[in-house]
């Protein structure tokens, strides 16, 4: 029986086909950069056995039909084999399916019989045939050798096994030569045919390699992303663990006191109890102050971590202006913004660039008794469609609400054709502004660990 969430997977996946189909760019642009290298080499894997069948089809153009009918029968098969070996291989290669071997099999056994195919029809060609006749058989027998190993090697281990493909299509390309063609003309076609098969295995062993490191870099960024999360979860158990673990011995302590007091029915008794009331509501205090402190956001260290997330992620991101001199709840309702606009840059479209300004805009010397504006800026590029989320999203009404409750504003929307600016301006009294513009030691020193 199928499960609830077999159903939700399924309607899933039947809503993000039908997207993918009604906006095919967005398909591709809300790929991460391994999907992306992934389906390029799927792509271009899979044109390989299309190149081999059209090159050998035309090469077949000046053959009897009744000797090519054969030859072509066998490369029809050897592509489709082809096609499918390509992708299990990849798959392979992904980790997400065992190797195929029989396939493999399957496709070299193939490529050998249409290259033996081949070799007939050119030795049963009648006597003093035209040059064509031969270009297109011998042609179409190194095609046969080259892909049978140039794709199979897709689902080779080492690359030993790829020099021992490399090798027998040589040695296949030297045997056919000696046998029918002079001295010369069978040097030609041993070298043709290493040229050929030794580079359709380079191609091959190169994308592996390349798809493998991509692969390995980003279980490397998912894997720094889970120990940041990691590390920041012990910290919060230190703090706790400080907070909760001295207070609780001192609890135990003098809990077992009034205990052995009451029972011997001693008044101090009722005084240490009430210094474990004391003691546990300290506590309780304490423990609140740790949690305020974890929950409540710091844009000084959203600013450096959305720096370093972003980077991370393959993504330029440049920080200009520092929160020094600015009120904590004005920080960290900018905070908030910051961190909900990195998610945002991370989670949808493809940006290459992003851009954090901070800025403190001054009420002026007319507009006295009026506050001076925090106004945070963050714009990306990569949006395949610019104006979709400029209004929409529970993201956005969130940090209005946050916004809101320091009489804030926030916009959000296109600035061109494939960028998305959001701006948050939040007032700041004027007698809480520090010269933050004035380059102090302290703002001075921020400036530079930010830049």
């Amino acid at each position: 029986m199928t499960g609830t969430g077999d159903h939700e997977d399924a309607a899933t996946y039947g809503a993000t086909a039908q997207a993918a189909i009604r906006r095919p760019g967005r398909w591709w642009g809300r790929k991460g950069t391994a999907a992306k290298v992934e389906s390029y080499t799927r792509i271009s894997f899979h044109l390989f056995p299309v190149a081999q069948l059209v090159t050998a089809l035309l090469s077949l153009t000046p053959v009897p039909a009744r000797s090519a009918l054969p030859v072509a029968g066998a490369l029809l098969v050897h592509v489709v084999l082809g096609l499918r070996l390509t992708g299990q291989a990849l798959d392979w290669v992904a980790g997400r399916r065992a190797r195929p071997r029989r396939l493999l099999y399957a496709y070299t056994a193939c490529g050998f019989a249409g290259a033996a195919i081949a070799a007939l029809v050119l030795v049963k060609l009648p006597d003093d045939p035209p040059a064509t006749y031969y270009t297109a058989c011998v042609g179409t027998y190194v095609l046969f050798l080259a892909f049978s190993c140039g794709l199979g090697v897709l689902a080779l281990r080492t690359h030993r096994q790829s020099l021992v493909a490399v090798a027998v299509a040589t040695f296949g390309g030297w045997l056919l030569g000696s046998a029918l063609l002079p001295a010369p003309a069978a040097a030609a076609l041993a070298l043709s045919t290493l040229l050929s098969a030794g580079g359709l295995t380079l191609a091959s062993r190169f994308s592996i390699w390349l798809l493998q490191a991509v692969y390995e870099l980003d279980e490397a960024r998912h894997t720094r992303a889970r120990l940041a999360v990691a590390e920041e979860r012990l910290r919060f158990g230190r703090d706790l663990h400080d907070v909760l673990g001295r207070n609780l011995s001192v609890i135990a302590l003098k809990s077992e006191l009034a205990v052995q007091l009451a029972r011997r029915e001693r008044p101090e008794a009722v005084e240490q109890m009430a210094e474990v009331q004391r003691i546990a509501q300290e506590s309780q205090r304490e423990v609140r102050e740790v949690v305020r402190g974890y929950r409540e956001a710091d844009l000084y260290t959203e600013l450096l971590g959305a720096r370093g997330v972003l980077s991370a992620a393959g993504i330029t991101c440049t920080v200009t202006g520092t929160p020094t001199g600015l009120p904590r709840p004005v920080q960290a309702a900018l905070a908030w913004v910051v961190r909900e606009a990195v998610t945002n840059v991370l989670r949808h479209g493809n940006a290459a660039h992003c851009r954090i300004a901070l800025t403190v805009v001054p009420a002026g010397p007319r507009a006295e008794g009026r506050p001076a504006v925090a106004e945070l800026t963050v714009e990306n590029d990569g949006v395949p469609s610019a104006s979709a989320g400029s209004t929409g999203g529970h993201g956005l009404a969130g940090l209005r609400e946050r916004l809101a409750a320091e009489q804030g504003t926030l916009e959000a929307g296109p600035a061109g054709k494939s960028a998305f600016r959001l701006v948050a301006r939040v007032p700041v009294p004027a007698d809480e502004v520090a010269e933050a513009g004035v380059p102090g030691e302290t703002a001075e020193r921020a400036r530079q660990e930010l830049e």
